[in-house]
């Protein structure tokens, strides 16, 4: 089933926008008040992200790579004005989603709604960089002077976790995105990120 299918399938209801403003005060006080702490630590998660994190093999765009990357670059311009950095990042989103077998349309759109491209955003909770990934990671996998504002190392941390929920759940994105946010069992953050997917960073 592709991509457009399964959006279509499971997210025919339109959402209802008018709850957003709603929603981004529970993800603050969610994030401010229950942060996932390093003695929560998931051991197969860390082990997945141990293997990650060491992975130095060299990734080869697939054939329609360069299209992806041009259409991509054209649509993230009204948030990263500087076309290096803009490639760069696209680039690596290509490359870190190809590798945990994700569609590269799904990063753009969490990091979308988690950071607005803002590689060097902090969350209320501390959460870090383009995918808002927890400093505590790099203490548990022993890489204390890594640096979650680099993209690649963002990239690689984030989508590692976000594969790591899709597995748990099945393939299917809802409950897997809203354990990567951390509010397993609600839908309003899965909703945010595949109607932003749906509207703005789904390929046509």
């Amino acid at each position: 089933m592709t991509l457009r299918a399964l959006l279509a399938h499971k997210f025919r209801a339109k959402i209802n926008y008018n709850r957003f403003s709603a929603c981004l005060g529970l993800l603050l006080f969610a994030l401010t008040a229950f942060p996932i702490s390093a003695s929560e630590v998931d051991p197969a998660l860390k082990e997945r992200l141990q293997l990650a994190i060491t992975d130095t093999h060299s990734f080869a765009d697939k054939f329609d790579a360069t299209v992806w990357l041009t259409d991509m670059a054209l649509r993230l311009e009204q948030h990263i004005p500087d076309p290096n950095e803009r490639v760069e990042i696209l680039q690596y989103i290509h490359q870190e989603s190809q590798r945990v077998d994700l569609p590269p349309e799904l990063i753009l759109a969490v990091i979308d709604i988690e950071s607005a491209f803002d590689r060097f955003a902090i969350s209320p909770a501390g959460a870090r960089g383009l995918m808002q990934v927890m400093p505590f990671w790099l203490n548990e996998l022993d890489r204390p002077d890594d640096n979650l504002f680099d993209i690649q190392t963002n990239l690689r941390i984030g989508c590692t976790i976000l594969r790591y929920y899709m597995d748990m759940e099945n393939n299917e994105f809802s409950p897997a995105l809203a354990r990567y946010n951390g509010s397993t069992g609600q839908t309003w953050y899965p909703e945010r990120v595949m109607g932003r997917l749906s509207t703005h960073w789904f390929r046509q």
